[in-house]
């Protein structure tokens, strides 16, 4: 009897200890921020949120989509926002992206969903693309008047002058279906394959993309371009690098700003040239004030029980985080060290 209870008070302390040594190995270890600078904003929908823009003369009237065909609209900067129905054939459409130049706009969406308007959104016109077109539509660039920017979800890219009566193939081929893409601000992109094993950049001018294979063995989750044009990538298991500006092929030396975490990192964004953000799932936000050379955590958002896929800034006093379940944070002021 007394061997049974000594035997039982040792499992005991076994599984103890096990889950005292779980518990740290989920625990973040970096350095938090003293102010949180989002705010959480309710939205009343439980659709992933894709993409956010604002119209370019009224930096307060905004829209924001996302699964189940959902859009919703803001007048006031993004505090408050209303949802809008459309009249469309496909009611559960995912509309991926949107963007405007003035008071032209255009979303695109799965499956071979594009829509414009010429008056901010007040209505908005379903052109037809064709049966063609390789892949479905997954971003949308307004470039200027009538004049915007489309990629698939296999990587071709092509471009309207007329408002969307005709598109032109800009990239040759395709490369296959793509994880994510992004588009700098002169009018680059990087792709990541759908696997995350290769990434491929094109610029403007090329006739095709170029491949390049990726540099570990961890797969790659998401890539884009710093303030100076180089390029960031986010890998498996919270690992970040920095293109090297001297080498078409060379990158830095890869870190993690959190290695006890156990969740992955999904975008980007620069508030300023050296203000840096990072989100992840499991609602996780992180900050490097020092251009990516250390990290803190918004730990103040941790409770918000969503993964943050996107972080987009449209100038330094605006920007914001979406991602499942209608997750919407607004930025309202600059975050500092702890």
């Amino acid at each position: 009897m007394v061997c049974s209870k000594t035997i039982v008070r040792f499992w005991q302390r076994i599984v103890m200890l096990l889950a005292a040594a779980l518990i740290c190995t989920s625990c973040s270890t970096i350095g938090s921020v003293s102010y949180n600078p989002w705010q959480v904003i309710s939205l009343p929908t439980s659709a992933n949120l894709q993409d956010i823009a604002f119209t370019g003369n009224d930096d307060r009237h905004g829209w924001v989509v996302g699964s189940e065909a959902t859009l919703f609209e803001t007048t006031d900067g993004g505090t408050n926002w209303k949802q809008i129905a459309l009249d469309i054939d496909e009611p559960r459409s995912r509309f991926a992206s949107v963007s405007f130049s003035g008071s032209e706009g255009w979303i695109v969406g799965q499956p071979s969903v594009l829509l414009h308007t010429n008056d901010e959104g007040k209505s908005w016109t379903r052109i037809a693309l064709s049966s063609q077109l390789p892949g479905s539509p997954s971003t949308i660039a307004a470039i200027g008047p009538n004049t915007a920017d489309m990629t698939t979800d296999v990587g071709a890219i092509y471009r309207t002058s007329d408002g969307g009566k005709n598109w032109k193939a800009i990239v040759q081929d395709s490369f296959g279906v793509v994880r994510n893409i992004n588009r700098s601000e002169d009018g680059q992109y990087v792709a990541v394959s759908s696997k995350g094993n290769f990434y491929s950049v094109w610029k403007p001018g090329q006739q095709a993309w170029e491949p390049h294979n990726r540099n570990s063995s961890r797969r790659l989750q998401n890539m884009g371009f710093t303030k100076d044009g180089r390029l960031w990538m986010l890998a498996r298991g919270g690992q970040i690098q920095f293109s090297d500006p001297e080498s078409a092929e060379g990158w830095g030396k890869p870190f993690f700003p959190d290695r006890k975490a156990s969740w992955g990192l999904l975008d980007m964004a620069y508030r300023t040239d050296n203000e840096v953000w990072v989100a992840g799932g499991g609602g996780n936000l992180l900050c490097s004030l020092d251009g990516g050379k250390t990290w803190l955590k918004d730990r103040e958002v941790e409770d918000v029980p969503a993964n943050f896929y996107r972080i987009v800034f449209m100038g330094p006093d605006r920007g914001f985080v979406i991602g499942a379940s209608g997750t919407l944070l607004k930025y309202q002021g600059s975050a500092q060290a702890a």
